[in-house]
């Protein structure tokens, strides 16, 4: 199935990326994109380029498996097809969060930028339940196509992920929403309901 699983990452990139860019220009006239955030080399910068690098591989080793240049690591069809379930469910998720965000939604954290803090919705059950949904669509995609490469990606992309939330995003919030943030923090996990809150 690595064709399928081809077609779901690119509807993955589509929706995520490019729709949700378009949908945020029309409403606010801004891409939304703070990619380029920190110095370089700095803990900003490298967790960028380390989530870059982690959805490029898992995006590409289906790819690779299609072209014969990699080997699955297994045949199993029900595998296969709780990927395909997982990363629909996580497509659709990283869009319905992405939607729910409004104006305050933004790839990468400017620091001198304050935008509404989201409590509601899906970020009433986790605080970021984007990039919940992202780790799905990721083990979705290498579960549909299971190679080492797409495994290892999906690992780089959970560390990039943590590192991202623990040491840029949630001081950013601190220091911008301040009681409120941590009034949040206590109530609402980490990535998922419970799990993560802040004492």
């Amino acid at each position: 199935m690595p064709i399928t699983a081809v077609v779901l990452s690119a509807m993955w990139i589509f929706t995520a990326l490019v729709l949700r860019i378009v949908i945020q220009v029309r409403r606010t006239g801004d891409t939304g994109l703070r990619a380029a955030t920190g110095p370089r080399f700095s803990v900003a910068w490298w967790t960028s380029v380390t989530f870059v690098v982690a959805v490029v591989t898992v995006v590409t080793a289906p790819v690779l498996l299609a072209a014969g240049t990699v080997d699955a690591l297994t045949d199993s069809v029900g595998l296969r097809l709780a990927g395909v379930g997982l990363a629909v469910i996580g497509i659709a998720g990283t869009f319905a969060a992405q939607l729910g965000m409004g104006a305050s939604w933004r790839i990468g954290v400017d620091r001198g930028e304050r935008t509404a803090l989201v409590t509601s919705g899906a970020f009433g059950w986790a605080r970021n339940p984007i990039f919940t949904a992202m780790i799905a669509v990721a083990v979705g995609v290498t579960a549909t196509a299971p190679t080492a490469l797409g495994a290892a990606g999906c690992g780089l992309l959970v560390a990039a992920i943590e590192a991202q939330v623990r040491l840029v995003e949630e001081p950013h919030l601190r220091a911008a929403h301040g009681a409120t943030y941590r009034t949040y923090t206590r109530s609402v996990g980490r990535f998922v309901p419970l799990v993560g809150r802040m004492g």
